[in-house]
């Protein structure tokens, strides 16, 4: 006799947590899970390997992975580079970058009190206004106020 189980199936899927897709009924012990009507009764038919939940089937990340390892062996020299010099690293981040080292420098010249604060104001603010270049100009503009300073 054929039995419609797809009621059990829900209530299998809703007991054990899983989808109803991945719950397997033992062909011999049908009748056994038409009778099942509690939840009590689905967890002993479980133990008992009348009704198994099948694995997780997911896809296979081993071609993904090694196409990433050919990829990151290939090179990113010189010639192998496409596109702008602000495509790969956008204009504002390096600005980003630059300021925050170099207001990191000035911050430890002025704890170090190398600097005193109106002199650390006016360095603060040629930084943020993008005219400094690089550590090295900053640290000339730092001798040349102190120089100054001592004059």
């Amino acid at each position: 006799m054929v039995v419609n189980l797809k009621a059990k199936k829900r209530l299998v899927s809703r007991v054990t947590g899983v989808g109803v897709h991945r719950i397997k009924f033992d062909s011999d012990h049908l009748d056994d899970i038409a009778d099942a009507i509690t939840r009590e009764n689905i967890r002993s038919l479980i133990t008992a390997n009348t009704i198994k939940v099948k694995p997780i089937v997911g896809t296979s990340k081993g071609r993904s992975h090694t196409k990433k390892t050919q990829r990151n062996k290939r090179g990113t020299k010189q010639g192998s580079k496409q596109g702008k010099k602000g495509a790969r690293v956008g204009k504002k981040e390096i600005y980003v970058a630059k300021v925050r080292s170099l207001r990191r420098l000035l911050k430890i010249a002025k704890d170090r009190k190398e600097v005193t604060n109106p002199e650390f104001w006016s360095l603060y603010k040629k930084i943020g206004g993008n005219t400094v270049r690089n550590k090295a100009h900053l640290r000339l503009l730092m001798e040349e106020i102190v120089a100054k300073r001592k004059n």
